[in-house]
């Protein structure tokens, strides 16, 4: 273990120096890797203290013991003995998990994307519950949720919403939230009391760099509109909407919620390249998954991945089994617990793959 650490070293020493090299700084695209990967190393520098720490306080424990002349000093000897060896093995497995190669869209931000599915109005509603979920639950971890494109439904909710979220490894907390969503429950609208089932489709995408997609001029169709709903006389009545049609792809990308037609512009474009991106790192994952069989892979954007039952005050994660009677909390935005586990499961996966190089 101290081996690899020696040697995370070595690197974490050279990237300290490369990323203060003018040359380094003024190459956006290899100064953005550096630095996130500075990030990472010193983060595994930290724990390589501890673990230096706790083996520091073995090896001294165990010559004190070994004397046994002073029998105060032995007590305390055994004393830290027994908490440095206690601490080690979590410790162990905290190093072995940092040691494996992350993957490097997880310190991305997103955009997230919400469509009501089957349902109708019942659908919309809750893309508009989903919206809610997922913003709060940004608000509770510092991360900032920016709107960029929206269709509200005609009962309430969303038809379709699109939003950022800004802040640390987003993309590596929100990736196994994309799929289908389903909700069971008795619309408003329902005279009869019958349950109904709707779906929500949620995607999640790693916001691309523009060194990550390069994007030809000429295989855009730039095309300006007014903007709808809310937002005043000058966003209604000015062409400021913008919308991107990507020809090679047919993947189109709008904004319309600025009332500048340039940031509308730029937003659609941010979008337009996290599409391009993410149906490039869809293959990849599919590819992944399939190697892995992994149960929270994010692989297959389709699958359904949740239920949210309220007559039961249950949510269930199929993919993981997981059933929590706690509906109302979650949907108010604590789906911590959630994530913790379905990183808990694709994290012992990574450490079986990676068993053989401890």
């Amino acid at each position: 273990m101290i081996d690899k650490l020696n040697i995370v070293k070595q690197r974490f020493d050279e990237v300290s120096d490369l990323i203060i090299q003018p040359d380094i700084i003024s190459d956006q695209e290899k100064y953005v890797k550096l630095t996130k990967e500075y990030k990472d190393l010193r983060d595994l520098m930290a724990k390589r203290d501890e673990y230096l720490e706790l083996t520091n306080n073995i090896a001294e424990a165990e010559e004190i013991i070994a004397d046994g002349s002073d029998a105060e000093m032995l007590e305390m000897a055994k004393m830290q003995m027994e908490e440095a060896k206690g601490g080690l093995p979590k410790l162990e497995e905290d190093i072995k998990l940092m040691l494996i190669p992350r993957d490097p869209e997880d310190a991305k931000d997103v955009v997230v994307e919400i469509r009501a599915g089957t349902g109708g109005d019942e659908a919309s509603i809750f893309a508009g519950d989903l919206f809610r979920m997922y913003t709060k639950y940004c608000e509770s971890k510092g991360w900032k949720t920016n709107v960029i494109d929206l269709s509200e439904g005609t009962n309430g909710g969303y038809k379709e919403i699109q939003f950022e979220v800004t802040g640390n490894n987003v993309y590596g907390t929100l990736k196994f939230e994309a799929g289908v969503h389903r909700v069971q429950r008795v619309p408003q609208t329902e005279t009869q009391g019958r349950v109904h089932t709707s779906a929500a489709t949620v995607m999640v995408l790693p916001e691309a760099e523009e060194f990550d997609v390069q994007i030809e001029p000429k295989d855009v169709r730039i095309d300006f509109f007014c903007s709808s709903g809310p937002g005043g006389q000058s966003v209604n009545t000015t062409y400021s909407a913008v919308r991107l049609t990507h020809i090679p792809t047919g993947l189109v990308a709008q904004c319309q919620d600025q009332k500048s037609q340039h940031k509308n512009k730029d937003k659609a474009f941010r979008v337009l390249r996290s599409r391009l991106y993410d149906l490039e790192l869809a293959k990849k994952q599919e590819e992944d998954a399939a190697k892995r069989n992994s149960q929270v892979s994010s692989g297959d954007r389709s699958a359904k991945i949740r239920t949210y039952n309220y007559p039961q005050g249950r949510v269930t994660d199929h993919r993981v089994g997981l059933t929590l009677y706690d509906l109302s909390n979650i949907i108010d935005g604590d789906i911590q617990r959630i994530i913790d586990e379905l990183s808990f499961v694709d994290n012992t996966e990574r450490l079986k793959e990676a068993s053989e190089i401890f």
